[in-house]
Parts: C-alpha cells; structure tokens; sequence
C-alpha cells in the first residue's frame, strides 16, 4: 500500500514546526545558560535560581504572606509580649521588642530587594556611561576618572557605605530615607567595578574596523558610542550584576547591624534585627536570632550561587565540554540504534 507523499511531509513538518514557534524560548537568556551547563555546574545554577526566585517573590508578596505589620507589636487580643517562643501565634517568636520574627524577616526580604534594585541599577547606569565616555575619548578626563574610580575601589567598601551612609540620610531613618541612604551609598562602591569593566572594553572594541569604517563614513560619535561601541562593551555587566547584588544584601545587613540602617519602626531590616538578638543568644533565646541570620545568608547564598555559575558558563572551555558530551551523546544513540537494526535483519 502506498503512502501519500503530501500526508508525509505534513507529517515531518510538525516538529519542526513547533520547535520553530518555541525556538525563542530556548535562547533566552536563563533557559540558555541552564542548558549549556552540565553536571555539577548545572545543579549550582538551578539551586541559585531557585532560592533568588523565592526571595524575590516573598519580597513582591510580602503584604499577602506577613501576618503583620513590620513594626506591629499588638493585636485585637493584645500585645505579642517580648522574647516568647515559637508558638501557634508567632512560628517564630518574638523579639525583645515585642516584633513578630516571621513579619520581620518576611517584611526585611522587601526591604532587601528595594535596595538591590535601587543600588544595582543607580551603579550601573552612572557606571556604564562613565566607563563609555571615558574609555572612548580618553584624554586628561580618562586619566582622572581613572585615578579616582581607583582611589574608590582601594577604600574599604563597608567603610565607604558607613561614611556615605552618615552623610546621606544625616542622622535620618525613616524607610524611603534609609532605604535611598544605603542604596546610594552602596551605589558609590559599586561604580568603579562597572566603571573599568566598560572602560576596558570599550577601549578594546573603539580600535575594532567596523568602528573605524564609521568614522571614515562621517557617523556622529554618539551614533558610534551608542550603536557600535556600547553594545558590544556590556555582555559580562549581567554576571556582575548577580554578584553585586548578593554583595549589596549582606553590605545592607552590616550597615544596619553596626546600627546605621533603618530604625524597626520605620521597615524591618534584617541586619538590624540581627544586632539586637546578639544578647538573645546567650540567654538561650535562639529565634531571635536564627531567622534574620539565615535569611541574609540563603539571599545571599542564591545569588552567589546563580552569579558564580554564570560567570564560569562564560569560559569557553565550559562550553567545548558540553558540546562534546552532545556529540558522545549523539554517537552513543546511533550506534545503539545501528545495533538493533542489525539484530532485526538477522
């Protein structure tokens, strides 16, 4: 019996079809570096993020998820009491100001991020455009910009953002206040680090042909600064980007641990809560203590893990690997199918 040759090509199309329609999805940029990665390598990047992913969106739900307010020390059925232990009422306890630790910890990963968001993106912007204009003109601005990006990067970062810190929100904690006060000054230390990464690159790409052919075809400098040089000056910004974050929650919780952060009344701050329950411990109250603890840790330990990961998928020798279990994987399915075909005949 015969087979339609137009029901056989309708046929093959399909998969191809639907992997046509869904090809974009495996070239984002997650999806993409999760199935570049094998082994080891892989499992780091799914728990990094897995956990970053967790803190983001109990950060986002917070007003859904925390039982009360982050400065709430009563209710309907009167005040939490201070210190009590995990119970029914509060999972966590309470603190030894009378805080829900569940509605601390929940409302200080909100905290946390509004930070991260706020410094990140303020370093990177200010950064990246320093970087841009610096390493493409150079000069005498190259050579001082140069000199005090360096001058910052040497100074100690948690010193830095106490100074600034101090400074900023003069003597100030509310929550926007506190909140700008210690993303701006955890944004002056990052600059330097995207300050000479863009610099660099941008010095290696404006001695590129194609950059020279612009110029010889009369484009304005901002048109090549732009659409030339800057495009191809970020691609390793986004695994700064991760590490800088996790940097930026743990600079935080040392601000507000040294007692420059942000007063309970105002936000929950993790670092803050952190420094009060160090009393705590030594009398046996554990809950205090714990919980603010391992939220700045798994936080930060996610991003750590998610940023770390990206940074060794960009080795190439990481890649050659994978492409060559591909290509093992490939041969091994063949000759088990050349096998069979085999055993069929005879």
């Amino acid at each position: 019996m015969s087979v339609p040759i137009s029901s056989v090509g309708t046929a093959g199309a399909a998969p191809e079809h639907l992997g046509g329609r869904w090809a974009w999805l495996r070239r984002a940029p997650v999806v993409r570096q999760v199935r570049q990665s094998v082994g080891l390598q892989r499992g780091m990047l799914l728990a990094g993020i897995g956990l970053t992913t967790a803190f983001v969106l109990l950060a986002a739900l917070a007003p859904l998820l925390a039982p009360y307010g982050p400065s709430q020390r009563s209710d309907a059925a009167g005040s939490f009491g201070t210190q009590q232990p995990p119970s029914a009422e509060h999972w966590f306890g309470t603190t030894v100001g009378g805080y829900d630790v569940l509605s601390r910890v929940i409302w200080g990963a909100q905290t946390a991020v509004l930070v991260v968001v706020v410094a990140v993106a303020a370093s990177l912007v200010i950064g990246v455009l320093l970087g841009l204009v610096s390493g493409y003109f150079g000069g005498w601005l190259d050579r001082v910009l140069v000199l005090v990006a360096d001058a910052i990067y040497a100074f100690p970062s948690l010193l830095l953002a106490i100074l600034l810190a101090i400074v900023i929100s003069g003597g100030q904690s509310s929550m926007w206040g506190g909140i700008l006060a210690a993303a701006l000054s955890i944004t002056v230390v990052f600059i330097p680090q995207y300050f000479r990464v863009v610099r660099s690159e941008v010095v290696r790409v404006k001695s590129e042909a194609f950059v020279d052919a612009a110029r010889v075809l009369g484009t304005p400098h901002r048109r090549i600064m732009t659409r030339h040089v800057l495009r191809n000056s970020v691609r390793t910004l986004p695994l700064i980007v991760t590490l800088n974050a996790s940097e930026a929650i743990l600079t935080l919780a040392g601000l507000g641990f040294l007692g420059f952060g942000i007063e309970p009344t105002a936000a929950a701050e993790w670092g803050y809560d952190l420094q009060r329950a160090v009393a705590d411990v030594t009398s046996g109250i554990w809950w205090t203590a714990m919980f603010p603890g391992l939220a700045i840790v798994i936080a930060a330990m996610g991003m750590t893990l998610m940023g770390e990961s990206l940074n060794d998928l960009a080795d190439p020798r990481l890649r050659s690997r994978t492409a060559s279990a591909e290509v093992a994987g490939d041969v091994a399915e063949t000759s088990v199918q050349a096998d069979t075909t085999k055993e069929d005949e005879r």
